[in-house]
């Protein structure tokens, strides 16, 4: 959920940096989570009433992600040391969705690439280890 959290508070429109694959497909696990929830929340309430209009409060929460969502996957694109107008590979009939897939599937780029620091390095930095009270010494130098 911290993952879900932090796109959504600290980088909702944040199309610099990188991000990573945990941060990607737990976003994008916790969005399918909450799209089926409101659906099966409003589907039976549309069907036993007669307000029609709330369907259209799961619909409201997918145009309300889509500019996170985008500028999570151009992140995690720079992680993986490409541009984040591969997206658009997504268009190419039949073959772009699944080029994309591995894509954003694939592991990132280790160390620092053109798109920033490594974000599995720098986002443990002054975090206790959790087999440890000590923290580790090699990560604040």
């Amino acid at each position: 959920m911290k993952w879900y959290l932090k796109v959504i508070r600290d980088n909702f429109s944040n199309f610099s940096g990188r991000a990573r694959r945990e941060e990607y497909w737990i976003f994008i696990l916790i969005n399918i989570l909450i799209i089926i929830g409101l659906l099966f929340i409003f589907i039976p309430l549309v069907e036993n009433s007669e307000i029609e209009g709330l369907i259209v409060i799961p619909f409201l929460y997918i145009v309300a992600i889509i500019i996170p969502t985008l500028a999570l996957a151009v992140r995690r694109l720079h992680d993986t040391n490409n541009s984040g107008w591969m997206y658009f590979v997504r268009l190419i009939p039949l073959i772009g969705p699944i080029w994309l897939l591995v894509i954003l599937a694939t592991e990132g780029t280790k160390g620092n690439n053109k798109y920033g620091n490594d974000p599995k390095t720098s986002a443990n930095v002054g975090f206790r280890d959790v087999n440890s009270d000590v923290l580790d010494e090699n990560l604040l130098d």
